[in-house]
């Protein structure tokens, strides 16, 4: 009887820490979904011009690494708001080109499509509680395939003038594919209690919701007219 009685007390403790987990999780992305809109805004308005993506490339993987090492103090949600505002800054440039070429509505339309997968996936998820945490390995090897073409094609656009619209759009569409299926596992990973360290839950999801809006900005514009 006392055995069974700490089972259920150990279970019940588990899901009240997962419970708190997702709330904080959640809480971290939506506070950073603010902050890089608000540096994104900053950007368009003061319509700089688009940063370097060597730069861009340079500081993720060192604000990355960062974050890693501070996620277990007060410093990793500092670094966290960072990141994001840096993504933002970053993204406006981007956007204002989208938007002076192909109008405003494909923003919006993006937003939508945005949320609408990352509401449905991580919805899904949450409601059934099925176990996505089987396509690490998938996820991993998509990761290698995509992220190896995507840097091919960007250095020969910087080095060889490449610009293959058709292979670009095929790049985009594999990453929309890849992170949701990002959303489907970083969602399991968290309600199953693998991930328990909501800052680094929340840097991943920020960036699934960051790569997908990004991604699927750049399909939206090139049904919307000449890419």
């Amino acid at each position: 009887m006392d055995n069974n009685v700490n089972v259920i007390d150990r279970s019940h403790s588990r899901s009240i820490e997962i419970n708190k987990v997702l709330k904080n999780t959640y809480l971290l992305v939506a506070a950073s979904l603010l902050v890089c809109a608000g540096a994104a805004g900053v950007a368009m308005a003061m319509n700089i011009a688009p940063i370097s993506p060597w730069l861009y490339l340079i500081v993720i993987f060192g604000m990355s690494f960062v974050m890693a090492k501070t996620a277990n103090s007060g410093l990793g949600i500092v670094m966290m708001f960072l990141f994001a505002g840096f993504l933002g800054f970053y993204a406006g440039p981007i956007i204002n080109y989208y938007v002076a070429s192909f109008g405003s509505e494909v923003v919006v339309q993006s937003l939508g499509l945005t949320a609408l997968i990352f509401f449905g996936l991580s919805g899904y998820v949450l409601k059934t509680g099925k176990d996505f945490t089987f396509m690490r390995g998938f996820l991993f090897t998509g990761t290698l395939v995509v992220v190896g073409l995507a840097l091919i094609y960007f250095v020969g656009q910087q080095f060889a003038g490449w610009h293959v619209s058709g292979l670009s759009l095929a790049i985009s569409a594999a990453m929309v594919l890849l992170i949701s299926g990002y959303i489907l596992y970083d969602t399991s990973s968290i309600m199953r209690g693998e991930q328990t360290n909501y800052i680094l839950a929340a840097m991943s999801v920020f960036i699934n919701i960051y790569v997908l809006f990004m991604n699927i900005l750049h399909l939206v514009s090139a049904f919307s007219g000449d890419d």
